[in-house]
């Protein structure tokens, strides 16, 4: 059990660091960057060249936890992206590179990519 769970994570590590070698985000067109864990997932817009983090959403941002509560994990991540696409709007960003982060493309980060395109991002 603990050398499957030793491969998977190593197969993981090496899916994100090939993904990041060729991605790069810029202030005109960031990075769009999820995480997801077990309970929750967590979008962010990184500036790569200036090091700074945009704008930043997740499940348990104030503004939408007790609305995202109720709902299916992958729902959740849907209304994820389309926060995270209005507050883009708000800022002036419709383009942006997505960052899987190692994790395949499936489920909640197909929903929160779905979310965001829906509302706005182009990527």
């Amino acid at each position: 059990m603990i050398l499957v769970q030793k491969k998977n994570n190593l197969s993981h590590l090496r899916r994100k660091k090939r993904i990041r070698k060729k991605i790069i985000g810029t202030q005109e067109n960031p990075r769009l960057s999820v995480y997801k864990s077990n309970k929750y997932i967590y979008a962010q817009l990184i500036d790569d060249i200036s090091s700074k983090t945009l704008i930043s959403v997740s499940t348990l941002s104030k503004e939408i936890r007790d609305e995202v509560k109720k709902m299916k994990k992958t729902e959740a991540s849907k209304v994820i992206g389309a926060l995270l696409a209005k507050k883009a709007g708000q800022l002036g960003i419709q383009k942006v590179v997505f960052d899987r982060d190692g994790f395949m493309y499936h489920g909640r980060i197909k929903a929160l990519a779905n979310g965001a395109r829906e509302n706005g991002l182009k990527f």
